[in-house]
């Protein structure tokens, strides 16, 4: 599988970065004195703890070498080390993970895990995309179960999450207190071009790494299609993309 793509990813920083503003806004009473920002990707969700937090020592994680390089080349004032989730030691007083679980597997071991690692009364503060009922996403997974595609011989990486009432029964279990609640974001996109630039760096990059060049454009100019025919495009040229995202504050 190839590594993640920081330019890419960037194209729509300011829509990626929002849920994390407005995860970290929900725990702004905190005073965390030790902060891990679980895949931190380019940095962007971490400028926002630093800028939450300025007393506390923090810390961004990722597995991407690609985003971690990123990262430090435009946040040399943070602390960012490549690392997986599953394989962070030690004790912190504030877990925060913006977009960035979903692409884990067996969510009822890792989030007790996670809350494994926090100090008594720490949080954990989580963000995940649950899009699977959205409309592209269901073009997606239409197009790319075509056998000519042969994705039946291809293993893919985790990119999926569990119902929001799982996630309740977990917290229930390991947590002293949580809450839990979902936002729609309708972003404004100026094409429906730009949904394939969306998902291209995310959704989509397991499925472009399995084929060749000809292949790729194939497979997205499918999509396309589909899209087009279900987004309207609005009075003012544009297309509504709406993005669901659920989110849950733990505490230990």
């Amino acid at each position: 599988m190839s590594d993640w793509n920081p330019e890419k990813y960037l194209m729509f920083k300011k829509q990626r970065t929002q849920p994390a503003i407005d995860l970290a806004k929900r725990i702004i009473n905190k005073d965390p004195k030790t902060v891990v920002d679980i895949g931190c990707g380019p940095g962007n969700s971490t400028v926002i703890l630093k800028e939450v937090f300025p007393k506390s020592k923090i810390l961004g994680i990722d597995s991407s070498e690609n985003m971690i390089k990123k990262a430090r080349s435009e946040h040399p004032d943070i602390d960012f080390q490549v690392c997986e989730a599953q394989k962070l030691t030690g004790k912190y007083d504030l877990l925060f993970s913006n977009a960035c679980l979903q692409w884990i597997p067996n969510h009822e071991k890792l989030i007790p895990d996670l809350m494994e690692k926090l100090t008594q009364g720490g949080t954990l503060a989580v963000q995940i995309p649950m899009n699977q009922d959205e409309t592209l996403f269901k073009i997606i997974k239409e197009i790319a179960s075509d056998s000519k595609w042969n994705f039946q011989n291809t293993h893919f990486e985790q990119n999926d999450t569990l119902d929001p009432e799982a996630y309740y029964d977990i917290l229930s279990k390991y947590s002293s207190e949580f809450e839990i609640w979902e936002t729609v974001y309708y972003h404004v996109l100026p094409s429906h071009q730009h949904m394939i630039e969306w998902i291209r760096a995310t959704r989509l990059r397991p499925y472009l790494d399995a084929l060749n060049d000809d292949q790729k454009a194939e497979f997205e100019s499918e999509i396309l299609k589909k899209a087009k025919n279900v987004y309207p495009i609005t009075v003012s040229g544009e297309v509504i993309f709406k993005f669901r995202r659920f989110f849950f504050i733990a505490k230990k």
